[in-house]
């Protein structure tokens, strides 16, 4: 299985570990029994995400999705957050292989998740907003 350089560097050297204490929006996707598990914490300010920060149990493909997708939303606002697409993050990351695809489609989830908890804490209803947010069941669980 071969990674792209970008891969690579982003699992070797994660951008945006940890957690935000005061996170406005916290999200979690993944199955135990998969071994991926994500969990996103975004600080949003005025529509605005100034923070994301991720915790990932996973492999290397999971580790990288996450850094590349809190990277392409930070600073961004919350509506182009919402247009994240696992597509998009595979494609920053320069491709990845057929089975790996499915850690793209948690980094998407997990940024939706915490998008989703974001207008709860705000008294939104976020079903119409963000969509309902899928797990990805690659692993048949």
């Amino acid at each position: 299985m071969l990674y792209s350089d970008k891969v690579l560097e982003h699992f070797a050297s994660p951008h945006n570990v940890g957690e935000i204490p005061d996170a406005n929006g916290v999200g979690e996707v993944g199955n135990a029994k998969c071994g991926d598990i994500m969990k996103m914490y975004l600080k949003i300010q005025n529509g605005v995400i100034e923070d994301a920060k991720f915790k990932t149990f996973g492999c290397g493909a999971a580790i990288a999705t996450s850094s590349m997708a809190t990277d392409m939303i930070k600073g961004s606002t919350v509506e182009d957050a919402l247009k994240l697409s696992n597509q998009a993050v595979v494609d920053a990351l320069d491709g990845l292989p057929a089975s790996k695809i499915h850690c793209s489609v948690l980094a998407e989830q997990a940024v939706k998740a915490a998008l989703t908890d974001y207008y709860q804490r705000q008294g939104v209803d976020p079903e119409p907003i963000v969509g309902k947010v899928e797990e990805c069941h690659a692993c048949g669980d």
